[in-house]
């Protein structure tokens, strides 16, 4: 089984070196993706969980539903948002 990496701030895959965020130096920052994080910081820093979840949900409306109906995204996405890095101290 391939060990896939996963943002922990969002939860998108990251796949291709593209995908991954960087650090202060440029370098690639592993954690997360580039939509999260972008030279040494978060991209949206006030940002609490449930803004994420939203914007989450907004994505599965706006790409077919890949996640289930948005009641079921909901749920996924709640149960394993909090096991995130960057939510885990939001419990």
């Amino acid at each position: 089984m391939e060990n896939k990496t996963f943002c922990q701030s969002c939860g998108m895959p990251m796949e291709k070196p593209e995908d991954f965020g960087s650090n202060a130096d440029q370098s690639q920052n592993r954690e997360y993706c580039c939509y999260c994080y972008q030279k040494g910081a978060f991209t949206w820093p006030e940002a609490k969980m449930e803004d994420m979840i939203n914007l989450n949900l907004k994505f599965n409306e706006e790409n077919g539903f890949p996640f289930g109906n948005q009641e079921e995204a909901r749920k996924q996405m709640e149960g394993w948002m909090p096991q995130l890095a960057r939510w885990r101290d939001q419990r």
